[in-house]
């Protein structure tokens, strides 16, 4: 019987059920083949993706937080544009104002909005006017002077509570009186009124002029309905209160009426001349960081520039004049960005580095995992071309919906306006997720080049050269140049240590390794040897070689991905604690030591209390001092400098100056001034800026209240608590010395204390040691308020009269700035995603070679190896690795921080100016190598523990069939 050809037509009955038949589809094939694989992958891409798209919109976040907080702090005044131009000499009306406010509405809201419901304008006299009626309050024998207003929509702000309102038209003359203009109608704040002596009825008049002696009638008294609100603010000038004007040393008041719209065309004549003004608030809660130039360029052209020209037309006015504080605001704030983003990269930027290590390890695993199959694709005719699209179409099915769920998760939870950065960066780590697995492919069924064996090399020369070139650029230029947005070469500088770090351990890791797996044969027992050699060797499925080719020693991917999570982990770390320590010197010097209480002038503590205060729980040092801000010594080249006196216990002192870190000094240099006579001089310490005025010898101290005390200068300080300003001309001298001679001395008017100190039980012991108001106990409070001025009235609290300061609430108060929480936030946030893909590149390396390793573990049961052994010996395999990354990474990060840190500028971040870089401490960068070493070390046991009694049974039922 002869057999037809493959080619030949199959009989219509077998045709028939084979017609409808079609191939399985081979990315469902696929999928449905690895299902773990295919979830464990979209799952990858999943947190990458939206790891990425959070992170621009959470930078934008806290940037358009930081400039809205910091913009907000200046008020109306400094966030307004003020608009002004000279009323009409005649014709002036309500219409005119208001059509002028739309016109100047009408240009913004581009870039920036106004708040439409907070615009204030009106009309205005250009300057005060003396009041001659003899019966108002006269504090120094200076008449009271006044301006006149017309605000739109006052009336709704304020409260009438005597009188009434100005009415819409002209008032009539006084008794008929010919050529004598009518007084114009006015209404007054009742504190200014009261503070004035004027009343409802009262006729104002000022100084009187060859055109007529102008004048104002009171017809009505308010109170503001919320004395806080932004409309008093800035150039409403005295309408709520009447305002203290001293000229020299004496007191005169300045008061500011409301005028109607009836006298509104007759304004001018009380001081000649008017103006007109508007105040137009920026929201700023609509103000964006990434727009601010675009927004500073529009408010420049609204100043002066092609929009302010074009106002003037519209407008007709031609000495239409705008000015504002917001450039110079913006200016600031785009420093404050410019100098913190490079620390708030630093944390987005290891995570991104690790992150891109691991999908590149992902798509390795994945590649070796099926190199067989894609070999025997390849030997079967399969183009390389065609098996790569292939999997470009398996990856596209998983990860192109994982990153779309992740890109909305992402802009769902964080709303910002901007959505580009969000979308390319999702976009570029979506391509990645997408082509590790297929570019990783296509290089295995690659042909092997001559030549190869030098890639390595040419590489790793190329990494060392860019980080030699950006740490230069860094101690050069800083890691932010200023005027200038941060540079990605200066931004990776820590990331390319970190590379260069891991690069240069997965050289000398399995040299070491090997070195000790050799001492380990040496030894008896069989699962150190074993578990050493085998990680000097590495696992020949871990992509680092290809069949044939032999083993290559461990993978590097693992380490690089852990060098740069603990690098950078522990270099911000530094950087943060440089802050927190910077923040506290600066704080303490502020304050004068962790707490302070401090008494008017000279007036002494209450009895007891300084003692009391250095009982309280958790105060190490207490320092009650005498300081005297009116002395003077007597025998300078100037003949007389006035100085501040401190006397003070030199041992306690001198421990607060060195805790300090302010001025130490040895307390035996104010030794001896108790046992000598009455006329030897007294040992003294002088400041730095006193003694180069003051060589060294006798002077003669003249405190302000009398008394004289000679002096010697037995040191020099470049700065003492007490008085910590640098130039501050300081004198310091022991109480027991001091209270000889001058006068209060005996009792301190200081107490400084360091330690862990209460606030709130500082300031009740301080209550409870309030003494009875008397005269002769009282300390002499604050100046008392004038009544009507509008200062606070009554006695004043106890924290005015013995304040209490805090280094705590200094601390708090430096650390307010939202650009700086942001910061941090931000870093703490980068570091735990980077540990959890530095620990994720370690698992995908575990669980590649888990076949392997059970069938290893399988053939040592058969000869005894108990399953403690069996942990021991995964352990003694994978841990040498971690142990080296951990070790490599603490001292990488050690060196990013003494290279790059001197460079970096923490003045914003602490939020003053400090002179000081990042400083090398030890706690930071071990605590993020120990602990992330040993998320991994138990991270390793659990996989070890759990495969092995998974593994081992099936191998030894199945065989090895590999």
């Amino acid at each position: 019987m002869t057999t037809p050809p493959p080619s030949a037509t199959p009989p219509p009955s077998a045709a028939a059920p084979r017609s409808g038949t079609r191939p399985a589809p081979w990315v469902r094939t696929r999928l449905r083949a690895a299902r773990l694989g295919t979830v464990l992958g979209a799952a990858l891409a999943f947190v990458a993706v939206l790891l990425a798209a959070a992170l621009p919109r959470a930078q934008d976040r806290g940037a358009d937080q930081a400039l809205r907080s910091f913009l907000a702090r200046s008020g109306a005044a400094g966030t307004s544009l003020q608009v002004t131009a000279p009323a009409p000499d005649t014709g002036q009306t309500t219409g005119a104002l208001d059509g002028t406010m739309d016109q100047l509405l009408a240009r913004t809201g581009s870039t920036f909005h106004v708040e439409a419901d907070s615009v204030v304008h009106g009309t205005r006299t250009t300057k005060r006017e003396s009041l001659e009626n003899p019966e108002l309050s006269r504090p120094s024998g200076f008449p009271p002077r006044m301006a006149l207003l017309h605000v739109r929509q006052a009336e709704s702000h304020v409260k009438m509570v005597e009188g009434r309102w100005p009415g819409s038209t002209p008032a009539a003359a006084p008794g008929g009186a010919a050529g004598e203009p009518p007084p114009l109608q006015i209404v007054l704040s009742k504190a200014a009124a009261e503070t004035l002596g004027a009343r409802v009825g009262s006729v104002l008049k000022s100084a009187p002029r060859v055109d007529g002696t102008p004048s104002v009638e009171v017809v009505g008294l308010y109170t503001p309905l919320d004395g806080t609100e932004d409309f008093w603010a800035d150039n409403l000038g005295c309408l709520a209160r009447a305002c203290e004007n001293y000229i020299g040393e004496n007191l005169a008041w300045d008061v500011d009426g409301l005028v109607g719209t009836g006298d509104l065309d007759r304004m001018a004549n009380w001081s000649r001349t008017a103006e007109d003004f508007w105040r137009l608030p920026v929201d700023v809660g609509r103000l964006r960081a990434d727009r601010l130039d675009a927004t500073s360029r529009e408010i420049a052209s609204y100043i002066v520039g092609p929009t302010a020209a074009a106002l003037t037309r519209e407008t007709g006015r031609a000495r239409l004049h705008t000015t504002s504080w917001l450039p110079e605001q913006f200016e600031q704030a785009r420093v404050r960005t410019q100098a913190a983003a490079p620390l708030a990269l630093i944390g987005p930027a290891g995570i991104g580095g690790v992150a891109f290590v691991v999908l590149c390890l992902a798509g390795a695993l994945a590649a070796d995992r099926r190199d067989a199959e894609l070999r025997l694709l390849l030997a079967r005719g399969g183009s390389r071309a065609a098996i790569v699209g292939r999997l470009v179409g398996e990856g596209a099915v998983t990860v192109l919906p994982a990153a779309a769920a992740a890109t909305a998760l992402a802009v769902l939870l964080l709303p910002t306006p901007r959505l580009a950065p969000a979308l390319v960066t999702a976009a570029a780590v979506a391509l990645l997720a997408l082509l590790a697995f297929p570019v990783r492919a296509a290089v295995l069924l690659s042909p092997a080049r001559p030549g190869g064996r030098w890639r390595r090399p040419v590489a790793e020369l190329l990494v060392l050269i860019a980080t030699a070139a950006a740490v230069l650029a860094v101690r050069r230029r800083g890691v932010g140049p200023v005027g200038g947005d941060p540079d990605p070469l200066l931004i990776a500088a820590p990331l390319l240590l970190a590379l260069c770090g891991g690069l240069l351990l997965a050289r000398l890791q399995p040299v070491v390794t090997g070195w000790l797996a050799r001492a380990a044969g040496r030894r008896s027992g069989l699962v150190g040897f074993l578990g050493l050699a085998r990680a000097a060797r590495g696992s020949g499925a871990t992509g680092t070689g290809t069949p044939g080719r032999g083993r290559t020693g461990p993978s590097v991917l693992p380490m690089v991905a852990l060098l740069i999570a603990i690098t950078t982990g522990g270099f911000g770390a530094a950087v943060l604690q440089s802050v927190d320590s910077s923040r506290l010197g600066v704080a303490r010097l502020a304050v004068g030591g962790d707490a302070v209480i401090s008494a008017y002038g000279k007036s002494p503590l209450p009895q007891g209390l300084a003692k009391a205060a250095g009982e309280l729980p958790g105060v190490r040092t207490s320092v009650p001092l005498w300081i005297d801000h009116d002395s003077s010594v007597i025998g300078t080249p100037a003949g007389s400098t006035q100085v501040t006196v401190v006397a003070a216990d030199p041992s306690a002192y001198a421990e607060l100056s060195r805790v300090l870190g302010c001025g130490s000094f040895d307390p035996a240099l104010l030794a001896g001034g108790d046992g000598q006579s009455a006329d030897a001089p007294v040992p003294a310490l002088f400041s730095a800026g006193l003694a180069r005025q003051a060589a060294k010898g006798t002077y003669t101290v003249r405190p302000g209240d009398g008394g004289e005390l000679r002096v010697r200068v037995a040191g020099v300080l470049d700065c003492t608590p007490a008085h910590p300003a640098r130039d501050a001309a300081t004198v310091v001298l022991p109480t027991g010395a001091a209270t000889a001679l001058m006068g209060g001395a005996d009792h301190p008017n200081r107490w400084f204390g360091v330690g862990d100190v209460d606030g709130d039980r500082l300031r009740a012991l301080v209550r409870s040691k309030l003494p009875a108001a008397s005269a002769a106990s009282t300390p002499a409070p604050a100046p008392a308020p004038i009544p009507g001025s509008g200062s606070v009235a009554g006695p004043a609290p106890v924290d005015e009269v013995y304040p209490v300061r805090t280094s705590a609430d200094a601390v708090a108060q430096l650390g307010s700035d939202p650009l700086q929480r942001s910061a941090q936030r931000l870093f703490w946030a980068s570091v735990a995603g980077a540990a959890g893909f530095a620990l994720l590149a370690v698992l995908l390396t575990l669980m590649r070679t888990v076949p392997e390793r059970a069938a290893l573990l399988a053939r040592l049961r058969t000869m005894g190896l108990r399953r403690r052994q069996g942990v021991a010996l995964i352990l003694a395999e994978t841990l040498p690795q971690t142990l080296a990354a951990t070790l490599g990474g603490a001292l990488v990060a050690a060196a990013a921080v003494a290279l790059l840190g001197p460079a970096i500028d923490l003045s914003t971040l602490v939020g003053t100016r400090v002179p000081d870089g990042v400083r090398l401490t030890a706690g930071p960068v071990l605590t993020q190598a120990l602990g992330l070493a040993a998320l991994v070390a138990a991270a390793v046991f659990v996989e070890a523990a759990t495969s092995g009694r998974r593994q081992i049974t099936t191998e030894l039922r199945a065989g090895d069939q590999r």
